[in-house]
């Protein structure tokens, strides 16, 4: 076995006791290092496999593959008006709802990670003695403008919210006041050659960088240093500014058609008639919204995330619409992780000191008051449900924590957790419900944070922000500049910076494969991925990108933590592989109430948005109310 030298953040216990655990995953030691350093008595700070970490999903995963758990002598003595399964941001807002409804409530939230929030994960670091803070999931506040419901901003607003200070608190000019743009790399495994190609001009979706600020240079010029053929670069410039119809002649009705029934490489490909190269520049880069390659990606939703390729079809700018035209600057510097903090802040008592979205960010939080005895909320994390059953007027709900069968009854229960999960957990659960639950699989997702000593290296290069045409990050930039509260962001080269990744695991897709399958496939090689292969791929495609610059990874990488969602993205009916559906929506049959268990989740909405987390929390708590 090789010899692992213990990080001094972590004890010989947290090591031992993290070891049952890690040989049950069949982990490295490096990853065993990874899971004792998740066992952090404050789990923001700890590094190494953060999300699905080691052992946070082991109970669950039991559950699927048909473990009984024996409740014969597990006693449902301790009693609540709720309880919520997951604390992520839609059971904390859940609880919210409920106890605005009825101050004194007793709430009981059960949470199977280290920490709270869900996807909006918090990553801490110090680096030469500055604090940096960075965001593991739920990043922003998508389009509050256009997106957000009265009651989503009502709970902000009383949250001490305010969404306009991200107007002054997020500096949309810092990167391009450097002169630095975004950029492609392309690597030689794919190209022949390893290149960064920068002065993008492609906007991002809702994009934080002004039009006129983006340092782009023209689109002939930007292609010209691609390493693809000539015949490609001149295709590449014509997808880009052509205004010729590809489909002249067709109906409006047929073309939207075709939009939704082509994905997008082959509208690149066959409808155009274009190089395969010329598709394989722009591959991964809808991973990162999509949480798919552009093969399965359908045209229309290209279209109207601002792709190339669209402009002579007659149909209007499917990019034109409010929510691509709200700015992407309502961002923590933690990401929504700082909404949950809110929330927990709101709800538990001397939790944390603060009253608003200035002192939130650097609010120090006492965990050991999460689960305090007589508290009218506890939030107990390490708690896996099991199994909730309706019986007469309340609901038992049996839990794990600690390798031990818990229990506890409320009145009602909230079903805030993975939607794929609530068909194990619900015995007697209709028959068209428990299908509609299991349609909803989730796209695995891997948002990696590598801080940095300093960021010298990306300005020497010209880039803030790159992505990889093929390759294993489709996504490298440098940390969003937001400063808020007491919290200062980088804003000289020569300080740290946190680095954020983006890894999506996909296999390869195969007529007549159920595309589901195929995301359950990417779970399980995510999960079987060691951290060591994270480390060695963000080490490689760094230097690949500002080694050039006066990058070297052995020097500056301070620490990386790797936040990994097997169940990533909330997702819905494809149009390339779902045909049409009648009748009611899958996920309307799936929120239906229960007797007296409610279903919340942005899984309710098949939408993975913060304002769906808190639409679908409001609704759950609404009908439960009313029952």
């Amino acid at each position: 076995m090789e010899c692992v030298q213990l990080p001094l953040d972590i004890t010989r216990r947290d090591f031992l006791n993290g070891i049952a655990l890690a040989i049950v995953a069949g982990l490295s030691p490096r990853d065993l290092v990874a899971a004792a350093r998740v066992a952090a008595p404050y789990p923001p700070a700890g590094h190494g496999f953060r999300g699905s970490a080691p052992g946070s999903f082991d109970v669950a995963h039991a559950l699927r593959d048909g473990r009984a758990f024996d409740m014969s002598d597990v006693s449902f003595d301790e009693r609540y008006d709720l309880v919520v399964i997951g604390a992520g941001i839609s059971g904390l807002a859940a609880a919210w709802f409920y106890r605005r409804e009825k101050p004194n409530a007793r709430i009981l939230l059960l949470e199977a990670n280290d920490d709270f929030g869900g996807h909006a994960q918090r990553n801490e670091f110090e680096v030469d003695g500055h604090k940096l803070i960075g965001y593991g999931g739920s990043e922003a506040l998508q389009s509050p403008h256009s997106l957000y419901s009265r009651e989503a901003l009502d709970l902000l607003r009383a949250l001490g919210v305010d969404i306009d200070r991200f107007q002054t608190a997020f500096d949309r000019t810092l990167y391009p006041g450097l002169g630095l743009s975004r950029g492609i790399l392309f690597k030689r495994e794919h190209f022949s050659v390893d290149r960064l190609v920068t002065g993008d001009p492609l906007r991002m979706v809702a994009d934080d960088i002004p039009p006129d600020r983006l340092n782009a240079r023209p689109i002939a010029a930007f292609v010209a240093d691609f390493p693809v053929s000539d015949t490609a670069k001149r295709q590449l410039v014509e997808l880009y500014t052509s205004q010729r119809d590809p489909l002249a002649g067709q109906s409006r009705a047929r073309k939207e058609e075709m939009l939704e029934r082509t994905s997008y490489r082959d509208w690149i490909t066959k409808v155009w008639g274009f190089e395969a190269a010329v598709a394989d520049t722009l591959q991964d880069r809808s991973h990162d919204f999509f949480a798919s390659g552009i093969d399965a990606v359908p045209a229309g939703w290209a279209r109207e995330t601002g792709y190339p390729g669209f402009a002579g079809l007659g149909l209007g700018d499917g990019a034109d619409n409010a929510e691509m035209d709200d700015p992407y600057i309502h961002h923590f510097p933690d990401g929504n992780a700082s909404i949950a903090r809110l929330l927990v802040r709101s709800l538990i008592a001397g939790v944390a000191p603060g009253r608003d979205m200035e002192d939130i960010v650097l609010a120090p939080f006492d965990y050991s008051r999460l689960d305090a005895d007589g508290a009218l909320v506890r939030l107990r994390l390490h708690s896996t449900a099991v199994q909730v059953r309706q019986r007469d007027a309340t609901v038992d709900v049996a839990y794990v924590q600690g390798g031990v069968v818990r229990g506890a009854s409320a009145k009602h229960v909230v079903m805030a957790c993975y939607h794929s999960m609530n068909p194990y957990l619900l015995p007697g659960l209709p028959a068209a419900q428990r299908e509609a639950l299991a349609l909803n699989v989730k796209m695995p997702l891997v948002y990696v944070n590598v801080a940095v000593r300093n960021w010298r290296p990306w300005v020497a290069r010209g880039v803030h922000e790159v992505s990889n045409a093929i390759g294993f990050y489709s996504r490298i930039k440098l940390d969003y500049p937001v400063s808020l509260g007491a919290y200062r962001c980088p804003r000289s080269p020569d300080e740290p910076m946190v680095l954020h990744l983006v890894h999506v695991p996909t296999v390869p897709l195969v007529p007549g494969l159920d595309p589901r399958a195929a995301l359950r496939s990417a779970r399980g090689e995510l999960l079987a991925t060691p951290f060591d292969t994270f480390e060695r791929e963000a080490r490689d495609e760094l230097t690949r990108i500002v080694g050039p610059g006066g990058f070297d990874a052995d020097r500056d990488i301070a620490a990386i933590t790797v936040n990994r969602w097997g169940h990533g993205y909330s997702g819905g009916d494809n149009p390339l592989f779902d045909p049409p559906r009648k009748g009611p929506e899958p996920y309307e049959i799936a929120r239906a109430r229960f007797g007296n268990i409610a279903f919340a989740n942005s899984d309710s909405e098949w939408a993975a948005y913060a304002h769906a987390a808190i639409d679908q929390a409001h609704r759950a708590v609404g009908e439960l109310q009313r029952s």
